[in-house]
């Protein structure tokens, strides 16, 4: 028998390496002759470092650099040395897990980290970037993330700003001459599955910014902000992107890459992970799929990696059932798209942090009763 294993992280708690470990091991208590493929999957977010250099075989590369808030942390990126592809994640450096509780501040936040990731990615030799925008704690339009490649953000005086969210409505001058020019050269693959505009209702800051802490009666404030450091850049570049696909992504980063970068193609996080990973060949003479992730509700239904994989397996004719640490709301359409069954790990009741805590011991327990149901319905 062969099972594949095909998780997103249950954020906060486990990423999809470790999920996969913790299901494998449940499998193999029940039959340790069972054959397990672990393919962590992710869409552009947390976990998607990882996630790639896995199915690519490369290995984490970890460099110290600033958090969102400007403080060191050691953050990491994906190298694969064979074809110099470099995978990056916002989360990683400029992302929401690195933040406590009351530490929300889109005022000061910056993606400043996120380009350091980048030098040091382009110092390995990188030829390619793939570049998650999920999770970012920014509305910074990545201004931050392009300071660290050499972009000068100047104030009225001339003096080069320190650039955040709160900084892009205090711009006088945007000067991209001195950008580094390996950024300009290297192709980028962008994971992301936002394909909101950089303004208006449905732009960074109206949808986006209240996750990073945009209170409702600032937006307004924010949104004239970003609307001025679009045009300055625009001004700056000969360019017209605020309109765009996935303009507004990453509060706003997915403008910026647009405005100042040559060779950038989009592709949403699950499809592209998909094709690099060759997840449908991978899968064809699979027995048995298992997905899952920390939450399991309807806006799984939207893009998200379990969803993927379920309508991957229903497409070639393989059974997949997805684990949860919590699951909410009518989840009868995610069996129509595949998602036969959804199991949740939790035992008895415990408190979120204890589940949390016991997340691994959890998916193992899950692993091997799913295991005796399968084969008692064969």
């Amino acid at each position: 028998m062969k099972v594949i294993v095909a998780p997103d992280s249950f954020k906060g708690s486990l990423s999809g390496k470790e999920v996969c470990e913790a299901v494998t091991i449940g499998i193999h208590a029940y039959d340790s002759d069972i054959e397990v493929q672990s393919i962590p999957i992710a869409d552009g977010g947390e976990g998607t470092a990882e996630a790639f250099t896995t199915i690519l075989g490369g290995q984490l590369i970890s460099e110290r650099v600033e958090d969102p808030l400007g403080r060191p942390v050691d953050a990491s990126f994906g190298w694969v040395e064979e074809t110099k592809t470099a995978i990056v994640e916002t989360a990683a450096a400029s992302g929401l897990p690195l933040l406590q509780q009351g530490e929300l501040n889109p005022y000061k936040a910056s993606t400043y980290g996120t380009g350091q990731l980048i030098t040091a990615a382009l110092d390995h030799g990188a030829e390619q970037i793939i570049l998650g925008l999920g999770g970012s704690a920014t509305v910074d339009a990545g201004s931050g993330c392009f300071q660290a490649l050499g972009v000068k953000f100047l104030d009225q005086e001339g003096g080069e700003m320190k650039m955040n969210g709160g900084a892009l409505r205090h711009v006088s001058k945007i000067d991209t001459s001195q950008i580094d020019r390996r950024a300009q050269n290297v192709q980028w693959l962008i994971a992301s599955d936002v394909t909101n505009p950089l303004l208006g209702k449905q732009g960074a800051i109206s949808v986006f910014g209240p996750q990073k802490g945009v209170q409702e009666e600032d937006i307004p404030a924010f949104e004239t902000g970003m609307e001025h450091y679009a045009d300055l850049l625009e001004t700056a570049t000969g360019a017209t992107y605020q309109s765009k696909d996935g303009s507004g992504a990453a509060g706003g980063f997915g403008f910026t890459l647009y405005a100042l970068l040559k060779h950038v193609r989009v592709e949403s996080g699950f499809t592209l992970m998909a094709r690099l990973g060759e997840l449908e060949s991978r899968m064809r003479d699979a027995d048995l799929v298992i997905t899952g992730e920390g939450k399991i509700d309807e806006q799984t239904l939207y893009g998200k990696g379990p969803i993927g994989i379920a309508r991957l397996a229903k497409e070639i004719g393989v059974p997949c059932v997805g684990f949860a640490g919590k699951m909410q709301g009518d989840l009868t359409r995610l069996k129509d798209e595949g998602l036969l069954s959804v199991l949740p790990i939790v035992e008895e009741p415990v408190t979120l942090e204890e589940a949390m805590q016991s997340s691994s011991m959890l998916l193992q327990h899950a692993s091997k009763r799913c295991m005796e149901v399968y084969h008692l319905n064969r």
